[in-house]
């Protein structure tokens, strides 16, 4: 639980940076308006990867650590527990997708 709690201040902290630091400070109104729309697509693109990874790493932490412990009783299990690492790892990849998906349509 403590870890969960401290991904999640991380992520409170470093999400925001990313919009902060992607605005473009313009003083015609109308630009403005739309240096706003363009902070919020790359506060959406940096929630989307990192909620992903962040799920992407536990669901390898817990897959991997069964499929080893799996594996040490029987090694013939090595080809059928390597897949679902990879299917974990594969919420991340999603998640970079949506956030390429948010900044350029």
């Amino acid at each position: 639980m403590k870890r969960i709690m401290l991904m999640v201040c991380i992520m409170l902290i470093c999400i925001p940076a990313a919009s902060i630091f992607a605005q473009d400070h313009s003083t015609d109104g109308e630009e403005a308006a739309g240096s706003i729309a363009d902070s919020l697509k790359y506060l959406a693109a940096a929630i989307a990867v990192s909620i992903s990874c962040i799920a992407g790493g536990i669901a390898v932490g817990r897959i991997g650590s069964a499929a080893m412990g799996a594996m040490s009783e029987n090694p013939d299990l090595f080809g059928k527990a390597l897949p679902f690492v990879g299917l974990a790892e594969g919420i991340c990849l999603w998640g970079f997708l949506v956030a390429l998906l948010i900044l350029f349509i």
